[in-house]
This record gives C-alpha cells, sequence and structure tokens, in this order.
C-alpha cells in the first residue's frame, strides 16, 4: 500500500482571527505522514530559510499550498516562499528536478460564494482560473498540479458547517496517504473536494 508523505505549507497573516482555518487546522490528523508548516509562525519577520524548506520540499510527495484568498492570490509570505525557494537549477532549469513527478493542490479559503467566481458573477473568474498562476508555476517546476479544495462562504459560515469542511479535509488527507494518485481521474473534476465526496458516495 503506498505511504505518500504530504506537506502543508500553510500561510494565513490573521490566523487566529478565522474561525474556518482554526477548525481545518484543528482536525488535520496527526500522522508520520502529514507535516503542518506553519509560514507566518516559523518566519514572522519573512527570513525563509530556503534550504530548510527545499529538504522539507525534498522529503515529500505531496505538497499542498494551504491559504485565504487575498485579493484572487496567496498572501504575501507563501509569496515570498514561492519567490525564494523555488530556485533556478533547484526546483526548475536545465538541473532542476527536485520536484519532479511530486504532486501539489491548493487548499483555499474564501469569503465570497461559489456562484460569485464565474465569468457572469461578481469575481468574473473561476478559483481554477484565478489560480492559473500557480498552476503554471508547478508545471514549470515539473510538478503535478490538482485541483484545488476550496471552502466558499467563510465570512457567513457557522462552526457545524465549518466542521464539515474540516472532517472532509480530514478524511482526504488521510485518503491521500494510503492511496495511489490518478491525476487524470483528479483533473477532470473542478475541486478536490467534490472529487473526494464523490468517490466516498461510490464507496
Amino acid at each position: 500500500m503506498p505511504q505518500n508523505k504530504i506537506l502543508i505549507l500553510f500561510a494565513h497573516p490573521l490566523f487566529e482571527k478565522s474561525l474556518v482555518n482554526q477548525t481545518l487546522v484543528s482536525r488535520i490528523p496527526k500522522s508520520n505522514h502529514i507535516t503542518f508548516h506553519d509560514l507566518y509562525e516559523e518566519y514572522p519577520e519573512f527570513d525563509i530559510d530556503v534550504k530548510r524548506e527545499q529538504v522539507l520540499l525534498e522529503k515529500h510527495d505531496i505538497i499542498i499550498w494551504h491559504h485565504p484568498l487575498y485579493w484572487y492570490s496567496c498572501p504575501p509570505l507563501l509569496k515570498q516562499w514561492i519567490d525564494m525557494v523555488l530556485e533556478y537549477d533547484w526546483a526548475y532549469g536545465k538541473k532542476g528536478k527536485a520536484l519532479r513527478n511530486k504532486f501539489i493542490f491548493q487548499a483555499i479559503t474564501t469569503g465570497g460564494a461559489k456562484e460569485n467566481y464565474c465569468e457572469t458573477g461578481r469575481d468574473r473568474f473561476t478559483i481554477p482560473d484565478l489560480l492559473e498562476p500557480f498552476n503554471q508555476t508547478a508545471k514549470v517546476c515539473n510538478m503535478s498540479y490538482l485541483p484545488p479544495f476550496v471552502v466558499h462562504g467563510t465570512h457567513k459560515m457557522d462552526k457545524n458547517e465549518a466542521l464539515d469542511y474540516a472532517k472532509t479535509y480530514a478524511e482526504l488527507l488521510l485518503f491521500l496517504t494510503k492511496n495511489e494518485i490518478n491525476p487524470e481521474e483528479i483533473k477532470n473534476n473542478f475541486y478536490l473536494n467534490e472529487w473526494f465526496l464523490k468517490i466516498k458516495s461510490n464507496g
């Protein structure tokens, strides 16, 4: 049975004010195969230890950028992490093979409703459309980018709704540690949580 190792790179500058993210994080399973790495806790001064981060990446099979959607992108520390850690001739370039064939996806929280994220909605683009720069970054680094796990409507969400998402997130993480990943099957789905709920309902 496969034992994939997951690295969750968590970036939330106002974590203490986010009920949904506190709930999601609190339910992350305690497992030798899951590493939770809080970037704002580790690097409050933005002084990222590049080599340490690269060693962490090399030790894991699945990478998750877990963050709120900030102005249709990610918080600044995660952007700096991407800029600094994914070095030429390590992550990409002729000699940059360190991340080849690793899987990566985003766990996103947003206050906006799902119906807002479409061509005719207030936000004009879908979440996957807005995440295309991350998708392309992964491609340049020879990684396989999967659809995002998305939690919509966080501003109006109560504790029970947040717990439902947190339970699904926790179950997904455990599933990914124990099962072989078929990226072609997963990529046919809009959101990773929708794919996971579908395969759960199919038994």
